[in-house]
């Protein structure tokens, strides 16, 4: 009798210690609130609108207002599942998998771009390091995420992590028209850089003597036959050779008492595979189509080189945290390497605790977008904007009241605008051309409340 009491507990300690090497956490955050936006375009009012060019720009001091209980303002709301397990020897296995939500939306579960926030999996060694794959965050967005005084919130203002669209003449024009220049709270991707990326394996060593590196590879090919060309009327439609996307990036991060800096690249490359003109029976490259306003896939755009760097550094002097940043993101027609779109901005930034409850922070940046930013091809008209440059500026401030550890309330506001841009529109026969500056100056104000769980 006694040999088996002390087998069953035997038995039901061993269970128990299994039990506790393994665990999965449900975790997410909710954030609703009012937000309210103001935007105001102007421009000599002399703009084409037809239907070839796909561009309509906005007559000189037009506005668009916009008002609502809505959601995301500070954070996205979200939903995720956290697991680990100990496989014994320092070594662990782990995954995340994680949605966004729309509390004010029929359909509660995000459908769009945003849905798979994060999926991944991976192991780590203890002393070493982890490696994981599947859908995760950039090395330029988790250095953000540390740097940014804001806290990489949704609103208006932050010249680094930009959520609104218009940053370029036509974008700010055709924005004011369809309405996606408001569409900011949680909608817009950032047009900075990169925020995440499918296909991708990611490598992040320990900290050793302050520094910690952080490395990803993404790779998503697919050839498709390599047929026969040289009979281009009876092959018209198809299409032969590899369609590549394929990204890589790399990150240093050194924190030495008070003091933290960063530094990371990466770069996004889709190339396309050759297609048939069906109209000419011709064998021509797919066009070029620049993602660079709201990139936030594997790659910025068809058969394009996306280049991006991030500079941060921060500290924190008690009282307050003190925050510099620099980013940089250069896209490059991979079929004509004279065509290309720049976008760079510097912001610095102070974030405080004025009680044990009250938090505050504010932020102000300079930037400029050169070159080419936003062409558009389709059958008979490609819309090509000639080198120039627009400047912007930007500026948030913010606060939170801290409820508890997991609720706060918020209230932001942010304010932005852009100068003016000389576009240019050409025809494949060089029919049309015309000069149309435009500039716009928008702002937002968000209250609500945020609760993690």
């Amino acid at each position: 009798m006694k040999k088996s009491l002390f087998a069953m507990a035997a038995m039901g300690a061993f269970a128990g210690a299994a039990q506790a090497q393994s665990s999965v956490t449900v975790y997410g955050l909710l954030d609703v609130g009012y937000i309210n936006a103001t935007a105001t375009a102007r421009g000599p009012g002399n703009g084409i609108n037809t239907a070839a060019s796909n561009s309509v720009l906005t007559p000189n001091g037009a506005s668009a207002n916009f008002s609502a209980l809505s959601g995301n303002a500070q954070s996205t709301s979200r939903l995720g599942f956290r697991g680990t397990e100990d496989l014994g020897g320092g070594l662990a296995a782990f995954f995340t998998v994680e949605i966004g939500l729309q509390p004010n939306n029929a359909q509660n579960i995000d459908t769009g771009v945003g849905q798979n926030r994060q999926t991944f999996i991976g192991v780590r060694k203890q002393g070493m390091g982890e490696l994981s794959l599947g859908t995760q965050y950039t090395t330029i967005h988790f250095a953000a995420a540390k740097t940014d005084p804001g806290e990489l919130n949704n609103m208006m203002g932050n010249v680094i992590y930009d959520k609104a669209a218009g940053l370029s003449a036509t974008a700010s024009g055709s924005a004011m028209n369809n309405g996606t220049l408001l569409g900011f709270g949680g909608q817009q991707n950032n047009t900075s850089y990169t925020v995440r990326s499918t296909n991708m394996l990611r490598v992040q060593t320990t900290q050793a003597s302050g520094f910690q590196g952080t490395a990803f590879y993404v790779v998503n090919s697919n050839t498709q036959g390599n047929q026969d060309l040289t009979n281009n009327a009876s092959r018209a439609g198809s299409t032969a050779g590899p369609s590549n996307n394929y990204g890589w990036g790399a990150g240093l991060d050194f924190s030495y008492q008070k003091a933290f800096l960063t530094a990371n690249v990466q770069q996004f490359v889709n190339k396309q595979a050759l297609t048939m003109d069906t109209s000419a029976g011709t064998v021509t490259a797919g066009g070029p189509a620049y993602g660079y306003y709201g990139a936030g896939g594997a790659s910025s755009g068809t058969n394009v080189r996306d280049t991006q760097s991030y500079f941060a550094g921060t500290y924190d002097f008690g009282i307050l945290k003190a925050y510099v940043q620099y980013v940089n993101r250069k896209a490059e027609n991979l079929q004509n390497n004279t065509l290309s779109a720049q976008r760079s901005a510097t912001q610095i930034g102070i974030r405080s605790s004025i009680t044990s409850n009250i938090q505050t922070w504010l932020s102000g940046g300079v930037g400029s977008v050169r070159g080419m930013t936003n062409p558009m091809e389709n059958a008979n008209l490609l819309v090509q904007q000639n080198t120039s440059t627009a400047n912007f500026n930007g500026w948030q401030i913010g606060a939170n009241y801290l409820l508890s550890k997991r609720t706060n309330l918020y209230a932001i506001y942010g304010q932005q605008s852009t100068s003016n841009m000389t576009i240019g529109y050409s025809t494949a026969n060089a029919a049309v051309t015309t000069n149309n500056p435009t500039s716009y100056k928008a702002s937002n104000m968000a209250v609500g409340v945020r609760h993690t769980f």
